[in-house]
């Protein structure tokens, strides 16, 4: 009896985890036709994920204000734009 239970359990076993890799797929699928669909891979400030604009914590003083002082910035040798002063950078 235990025997031909077995094959049973196999195939719920493979059909079960068959759902989940095309599911997984389905899911890579539609994020990387997102990825096309925006321009040059950049998102909207409507596209954020929270709706909010985000600061990041460390651009923030011990008020929770924006800092005024200097920012290190890091640039690679296969970086080609150019370096963006503080004065030009969005808000």
């Amino acid at each position: 009896m235990f025997s031909s239970l077995i094959p049973i359990f196999y195939v719920v076993v493979v059909i079960a985890l068959l759902s989940q890799a095309l599911r997984v797929m389905r899911n890579g699928f539609r994020t990387s036709q997102r990825s096309k669909d925006q321009d040059s891979g950049l998102r909207n400030f409507k596209e954020d994920r929270t709706g909010k604009l985000t600061i990041h914590p460390e651009l923030l003083d011990q008020d929770g204000r924006i800092t005024e002082e200097e920012l290190l910035t890091v640039r690679f040798s296969g970086d080609v734009d150019p370096p963006q002063s503080a004065e030009t950078s969005a808000e």
